[in-house]
């Protein structure tokens, strides 16, 4: 996974049987010394053995193992170390965190005086668009799908349901006015919780359509998404509308879990020991993500990909789409990240989200220095806060339930889309810009006339394209 300083590395190789399988027990005297004189590759397997095992004994309800397997981790796992230990500090802390969420009481107190700055969040997120071609790439696939839908049109509305930053609609604003029969009058309408955001979104916004000549007006809504009312967008007749959703609509999958109410650290999930006892007959820790991790819970599995959708967690998914399909868009381009983080297990979402988070963290190795402190960031305050979401936090707290490509396509079928396969010309423009930053890692890949942006093979966003079916 990591390429330099001797560090953990999927492609590295290192038998995992040349270390005994120790004792969660830690002797009297000097407790883990053993655990010091692990190299590289090897300390990278057992972190990924102590995760699986101290989730186990969280689902289990077995506190006091699941707190001597963290003591373990804690004696590898670094957020200033190799890829493997930054990602085990994380996974580590979502698992402690899920623990203390049993005891509300002491969970409220510790958290009670934190900070949440929302221009701390809205750098960090300006940060991954920066370092990551991922955003860039869904941005300009995006533009390009809308421009395709609107040739001719004289009245363009954009509803943007995630309206974080101007940088996407501010080249859009300079490809219709190269446009041959010259620009449409552009109404943008912005969605976010933060009125500062939109109003900053604004200001860019309408410099730029007066320095074109480009008749423009944003309206702004300030609104979560689930809280959304979309007689406030306020669509006219005779506009020709686009939509825009940028890793939104997956946090309105989330519901009440019927098995919260029975155990607040969750149910055991009998796969997650036969992982471990797996990891036992595997060399490398690329062998335990893409071989057996991948047996039990792959993205291509039946039950984590193919299987019907819940009623009950899509009844809010459903409503909203239909409620988008009453408004007729021409088209809408949908951004998400194309992982299955959605399993109803404390396992299953662990196992999906490490090889999901591993992928990303790899990416940021081949970026940034590990002392640097944006990557520092980067990993803490976007990565580090939805790995902590996706493993600790369960029913309507549990946001970022990320699914795979079918899944969406059954969703928005089902609400009355049918898919726009994407131009050829948008997929050019993609392997360009992805050329660009000279990484042979960045690849897209077509799926069913939708783009799929990759880490070496491993899935990581979907851009698709959809328009009313009627």
């Amino acid at each position: 996974m990591l390429q330099d300083d001797g560090s953990s590395s999927v492609t590295s190789s290192s038998p995992l049987q040349n270390f005994p399988m120790m004792s969660l027990s830690p002797t009297f005297n000097s407790p883990y010394n053993w655990l010091k004189e692990l190299k590289s590759e090897e300390r990278g397997l057992y972190l990924i053995h102590l995760l699986l095992t101290c989730a186990n004994h969280v689902a289990g309800g077995n506190l006091e193992n699941a707190n001597i397997a963290l003591d373990q981790i804690s004696q590898l796992a670094s957020p200033n170390g190799d890829t493997m230990q930054r990602i085990a500090s994380y996974f580590a802390e979502a698992l402690a965190d899920r623990i203390l969420r049993s005891w509300p009481g002491i969970y409220k107190a510790l958290h009670s005086t934190k900070l949440s700055i929302v221009s701390e969040d809205i750098l960090v997120k300006k940060m991954f668009f920066e370092y990551f071609p991922f955003m860039k790439v869904a941005s300009l696939i995006t533009n390009q799908a809308i421009i395709e839908a609107m040739e001719g049109e004289k009245m363009v509305h954009i509803v943007d349901l995630n309206a974080s930053e101007p940088l996407q609609w501010r080249a859009l604003l300079q490809d219709l006015s190269a446009r041959p029969e010259g620009p449409p009058h552009l109404r943008i309408t912005g969605v976010h919780q933060q009125k500062e955001v939109l109003e900053q979104i604004a200001h860019v916004l309408t410099e730029e359509a007066e320095k074109l000549d480009i008749p423009f007006q944003f309206h702004q809504v300030v609104s979560k998404l689930e809280n959304l009312d979309v007689e406030k967008l306020r669509v006219k007749t005779g506009e020709a509308l686009a939509i825009s959703s940028v890793m939104q609509l997956h946090t309105l999958l989330a519901h009440e879990d019927e098995h919260q109410k029975k155990s607040p650290l969750g149910l055991k999930h009998m796969n997650g020991l036969h992982l471990q006892r797996a990891l036992l007959n595997q060399n490398t820790l690329g062998d335990l993500l893409e071989k057996e991790t991948a047996n039990v819970f792959s993205p291509g599995n039946e039950s984590a990909s193919s299987s019907p959708l819940s009623p009950t967690a899509s009844a809010k998914m459903d409503g909203f789409l239909h409620a988008l399909w009453g408004l007729s868009p021409k088209v809408m381009v949908v951004t998400e990240q194309d992982s299955n983080h959605n399993g109803t297990t404390l396992m299953e979402r662990l196992s999906e989200s490490l090889y999901f988070y591993a992928a990303l963290f790899d990416c940021l190795e081949f970026t940034l220095q590990r002392t640097s402190l944006e990557r520092l960031k980067v990993e803490k305050m976007l990565f580090g806060e939805e790995i902590k979401n996706i493993v600790a936090c369960e029913g309507v707290e549990r946001k970022e339930r990320h699914e795979k490509l079918d899944k969406w396509f059954q969703r928005f079928d089902g609400a009355g889309f049918k898919n726009v396969p994407l131009s050829y010309y948008a997929m050019l423009q993609a392997r360009r810009l992805l050329q660009s930053y000279s990484c042979e890692g960045y690849k897209i890949k077509e799926e069913n006339g939708c783009v799929v942006i990759c880490w070496q093979d491993r899935a990581l966003f979907s851009v698709s394209a959809w328009r009313c079916r009627r």
